[in-house]
């Protein structure tokens, strides 16, 4: 590759990294902040923050905040920090930095936990603990495969015409064959929850506009934090409107990776 060409990608990929808002920022560097908190012999992170159905009660609900943080190991997490990034970014330049603290630090990772815990204790008779943040990358895609359907409802391959919001499910599916040991049913959760987000249910889970709006001038969080979104910065509004038809579609959800079990694993 020519220097030059090599010069701009590097620059666009620096420019790209400094231009990350704020909680974007915080969760990779939790992810990292994690995995080097496991190379230590004295504490079992693992053990500790991963989500082990059986293990749940309340002095341990706290696993449910922490498991997608703790990777099984470096390649592990890079490769779902590549994946999560640029959605988790689309979305909080959508909705903004409070209201993503208050939905991935709540519903958007208890929900899914509590679907993926019940079914596998209740329904599967299972003990898989899993960890990683794929659950939210699948969540995430479940959010922009609704957005893409609303602009570009189908894509055609040879002749059969699919609907664009499916393409998250092929690429669970995917997951499953490329990599026998992952949880389906971890991405599915998170998945299903991502679709309800997408269709708009978030609106009845995040915090009201007025109070995020109040501990924003409050605490002059624009003024105070670098890379901070507002309210008032969103793209498209709170919860979003539909693009008219002279809006660009949203960009096809992208491949996901794993989220890891003590005997399954969600990723390469």
């Amino acid at each position: 590759m020519p220097p030059n060409i090599t010069a701009l990608n590097t620059t666009r990929a620096r420019t790209y990294v400094f231009r990350l808002p704020l909680f974007t920022r915080v969760v990779i560097i939790a992810i990292v902040g994690f995995w080097l908190a496991g190379l230590q012999s004295i504490v079992d992170i693992q053990q500790w923050g991963a989500l082990i159905p059986d293990e749940m009660g309340v002095a341990t609900l706290y696993r449910m905040n922490t498991f997608p943080f703790i990777h099984l190991n470096i390649f592990h997490a890079v490769m779902n920090i590549l994946a999560l990034t640029p959605l988790m970014e689309r979305f909080e330049a959508e909705y903004g930095t409070l209201n993503c603290l208050a939905l991935f630090f709540g519903p958007l990772t208890t929900i899914p936990a509590f679907l993926y815990v019940g079914l596998e204790k209740f329904v599967l008779g299972n003990n898989v603990a899993v960890m990683g943040a794929s659950m939210w990358v699948f969540l995430l895609l479940g959010v922009e495969a609704v957005k893409t359907y609303k602009v570009n409802p189908n894509f055609v391959i040879g002749t059969y015409s699919i609907p664009t919001w499916t393409t998250p499910i092929w690429v669970l599916f995917a997951m499953v064959v490329l990599v026998p040991s992952s949880s389906f049913w971890g991405h599915a959760a998170g998945l299903v929850v991502g679709y309800g987000a997408g269709l708009g249910y978030v609106k009845y889970l995040a915090p009201p506009e007025k109070i995020l709006r109040w501990i924003e001038g409050k605490l002059n969080l624009l003024g105070r934090l670098p890379h901070y979104v507002s309210i008032d910065q969103k793209t498209y509004g709170r919860f979003g409107v539909l693009p008219s038809n002279n809006t660009p579609a949203a960009a096809s959800p992208g491949v996901a990776l794993g989220l890891v079990g003590s005997t399954q694993r969600l990723g390469p």
